[in-house]
């Protein structure tokens, strides 16, 4: 699945730039530990946006591509901001047979965002995840740590409507 930017204007604060600044400090001779900064970079940010990419580029001196790549490559990386209500609809076999496929477009249809993208207000973010091991409640999906199960397209409303 291809990962897109976020179309949300960056909002990094001046802490966090230090935090960053910091972490990149620590491993800056050692190349071979851009993915123990990124992860920390994420864990300060919450997502590793273009601008953050950045910097992490210049300070460990290594071309921006490859930082991208890397973001992109591997799953645990974000490149969009998790909304105050983070959806992740699964996908899983027995969801996708059961309908979660029509659940995660009614997902995208009434909060007008694709995958893997936050609302502008920061409110919702969605993303499509993998089998979660609750198969028997089929076709499931979470919000935060709140788990729905036996769900149809028809529920989602009322469960946006929950979070609002």
């Amino acid at each position: 699945m291809l990962k897109k930017l976020s179309t949300i204007p960056f909002q990094g604060t001046a802490e966090q730039d230090a935090q960053l600044a910091l972490v990149i400090e620590k491993y800056k001779g050692d190349k071979s530990r851009l993915m123990a900064v990124m992860q920390e970079a994420q864990g300060i940010y919450g997502y590793l946006p273009i601008e953050v990419q950045n910097k992490i580029a210049e300070g460990m001196d290594i071309p921006l591509e490859k930082v991208y790549g890397v973001a992109t490559f591997y799953a645990q990386f974000s490149l969009s901001p998790k909304g105050e209500n983070h959806v992740a609809v699964c996908l899983g076999t027995a969801c996708y047979v059961k309908g979660s496929g029509a659940i995660y477009n009614k997902f995208q249809e009434l909060l007008g965002i694709g995958g893997d993208e936050c609302t502008p207000d920061r409110k919702f973010s969605l993303t499509a995840s993998r089998c979660i091991g609750a198969c028997g409640l089929a076709p499931v999906l979470t919000v935060n740590e709140d788990v729905y199960g036996r769900l149809t397209a028809d529920d989602v409303k009322g469960i946006i409507e929950k979070y609002n």
